[in-house]
């Protein structure tokens, strides 16, 4: 499997990351940022992780025509021919029909993992595990594959894939329902049913296999691409493109396709997963001093406080006092203190700056 060319991966790395904000802006977003301080930024370390199973050439960059520069800059070893350019930000779905269209010009049998640029997996061994069980599945078989991460407490910030039993493979289920983000007590059901896994939104198909799907239950977005098609990987393509994006619904693939396709499994796995999606996340995945503090930051001290994640760029004295459970964040244009209760809500907060600020700090 490992030297199989008919394996691809489409990394997804379009997304801003505002509720990392101030880190994360709109002109650098934070799959390009080393927010757990390891070494790497998001994309380099998603990038990394695919190479040890899937041939270089064979891994596509899916991003918005701005973030180009970026990708070329952290990712040396890739292909500029392998960056895909979204003229807009129109949800998984366009983004996820674009590239499985390209791919199957190109080779009528790929075998496609999509997967976002900004998580974080701390087993790639057992990723590759995974994956590659799911290649194989998908290989055999008209599936749709989405990977399943056993809940370890009743996280709200997730959606939720109920499977049905028996298995259908080894280690491979029928996807009865998906739930989207849970309140707390729905979350403490699911998880003490049993037959829930968290939804890591990482899928595996042949890119035929998807693009029937979306023939039969997004047809509108499929006659879009199909139509496009014949320019797929040549000099005509970005110009097709641009013409294709503005007619596209804004939809993500979970609620267009998986929601209501007959085809649909899971392989629950457990392999150190977070979709590192707020700073409350990145707290979990940090080291912290013995009050429990996450600091990342050169001249942060901290009296009587506990439980916070502290961010600061500079070199300014930031001292703290009385604080639990709060997330600071000091950048030299910026400084957010919030609540690690209130971190969904930062999104908002960005529209009210926006409101009265413009896009200045965003």
């Amino acid at each position: 499997m490992k030297n199989n060319n008919n394996n691809y991966v489409a990394i997804m790395a379009g997304g801003i990351g505002s509720r990392f904000w101030p880190v994360s802006r709109a002109g650098f977003p934070k799959q390009f940022l080393d927010i757990l301080y390891t070494g790497e930024t998001l994309i380099q370390s998603t990038f990394e992780r695919f190479k040890k199973f899937i041939p270089p050439e064979n891994i596509y960059i899916v991003t918005a025509e701005e973030y180009k520069p970026l990708v070329i800059n952290q990712l040396p070893g890739l292909n500029p021919d392998n960056i895909v350019c979204e003229p807009s930000r129109k949800n998984t779905a366009p983004c996820i029909a674009y590239i499985s269209t390209k791919l199957v010009q190109l080779n009528p049998k790929a075998n496609l993992i999509c997967a976002p640029a900004d998580h974080l997996i701390l087993n790639d061994t057992g990723f590759v595990k995974v994956c590659l069980e799911a290649l194989g599945f998908t290989t055999e078989n008209n599936a749709l594959v989405t990977l399943g991460l056993k809940p370890t407490y009743p996280n709200t910030g997730y959606g939720y894939i109920q499977y049905e039993q028996p298995a259908v493979s080894d280690n491979v289920y029928k996807v009865k329902t998906f739930t989207e983000k849970p309140d707390l007590e729905l979350a403490k059901t699911f998880i003490a049913s049993g037959d829930f896994l968290w939804n890591s939104g990482i899928f595996v198909w042949k890119a035929q296999n998807i693009l029937a799907a979306f023939e039969k239950l997004l047809p509108e977005i499929y006659e879009l691409f199909d139509g496009a098609r014949g320019t797929m990987n040549t000099n005509k393509e970005s110009e097709a493109i641009k013409l294709v994006y503005p007619l596209c619904s804004n939809i993500s693939i979970d609620y267009g396709i998986l929601e209501k396709a007959e085809n649909v499994y899971v392989i629950p796995a457990s392999f150190g997963w977070s979709d590192l999606g707020t700073w409350g996340s990145a707290y979990e995945n940090l080291e912290k001093d013995y009050m429990e503090n996450a600091v990342a930051g050169e001249n942060v001290i901290l009296f009587d406080s506990t439980k916070n994640i502290v961010h600061s760029e500079g070199k300014k004295l930031i001292l703290l006092q009385g604080l639990e459970d709060f997330i600071v964040v000091d950048t030299p244009d910026a400084l957010l203190v919030c609540k690690k209760e209130k971190e969904q809500q930062i999104k908002e907060y960005l529209s009210e700056i926006r409101r009265n600020k413009g896009d200045k700090y965003l």
